[in-house]
């Protein structure tokens, strides 16, 4: 099996997950490719040198036969991952080196039987919804998507802006708040749900609308299909307002516009068994906790 590794720095705490990972991928025989500002950084941190077939740069650079993608890190480093399983059509599997991780979901105590199932086949596949953005002057080239979401926000100003959002070009409403979250299922549980959105299972078939801090509390977040297309036109004091994709960010004229719809590719992510979305959900949030007891109830 051939496997590409992609990640960033990691803490101490987590040095003994990467001695296992290498050790478990080289006991299994896989081919593996790294990339290589990792590769360098885990040489340098760990004095350790891992048994690898070779190094990337980018994913134009990585073999066309890879089988399985690692992203080691956070949900953060996990997102940075996405071009370059969607480039290869790979399926991508997050092992978590940080704190939350609703991405990444392997964690460093499960290891073990993660790669277990890896490489018996036993897990699935599960496609992943992106939102893609068109805009006048295609300002984020071929990085116009996003796994999470995208989000309009104020920029260099401590007044609100104004954003007008059309769904298949009906009227919905004109938000006036500090931004704006268009977030897919997978973003459910990410920026939207801090700013009071819904969760939403992973294919489920929605976008979620969310205001970020409006003036008008009667203003609540939205569900919609993702078949719909969403036009956004911002105004505001400023000239310009900031618009992220995920962790990509760009600084927007009020004059141009911005045109969302679902994208016509999709993430694939490796399912394993037992780290199903509810499992998730319940370690994560710590749902059923008992503080009392630190127990499950």
């Amino acid at each position: 099996m051939k496997i590409a590794v992609f990640g960033r720095e990691f803490q101490d705490n987590f040095n003994d997950g990467i001695y296992k990972i290498f050790e478990t991928l080289n006991r299994n025989k896989a081919d593996i490719y790294v990339y290589e500002d990792y590769f360098k950084f885990i040489c340098e941190k760990l004095f350790f040198t891992p048994n690898i077939s070779g190094t990337f740069k980018n994913s134009y650079e990585m073999p066309k036969d890879i089988d399985i993608l690692l992203s080691i890190g956070g949900d953060g480093t996990m997102l940075e991952s996405v071009e370059y399983a969607l480039n290869l059509g790979i399926p991508v599997a997050g092992i978590n080196s940080g704190r939350l991780g609703f991405l990444s979901t392997i964690s460093k105590s499960g290891l073990e039987q993660a790669f277990s199932d890896i490489f018996s086949g036993n897990y699935s596949i599960e496609n992943r919804t992106l939102l893609e953005l068109q805009s006048q002057n295609n300002r984020f080239g071929t990085l116009n998507f996003a796994l999470n979401e995208l989000t309009v926000m104020r920029l260099n100003s401590s007044s609100m802006i104004s954003i007008s959002v059309y769904i298949n070009d009906e009227f919905l409403t004109t938000y006036w708040a500090d931004g704006l979250i268009v977030a897919t299922p997978t973003g459910s549980t990410a920026y939207s749900l801090s700013a009071g959105g819904p969760i939403l299972t992973p294919t489920s078939g929605n976008f979620i609308i969310t205001p970020v801090s409006p003036h008008n509390l009667s203003v609540r977040p939205i569900v919609i299909s993702d078949d719909c297309e969403l036009k956004l036109a911002a105004s505001g004091r400023e000239k310009n307002y900031l618009v992220s994709l995920d962790y990509k960010q760009a600084c927007f004229p009020f004059s141009e516009e911005l045109v969302l719809k679902k994208s016509s590719k999709t993430l694939k992510t490796i399912k394993l068994p037992q780290n199903g979305f509810f499992a998730t959900l319940r370690n994560k949030l710590l749902w059923g906790m008992d503080k009392r007891t630190n127990e499950n109830t």
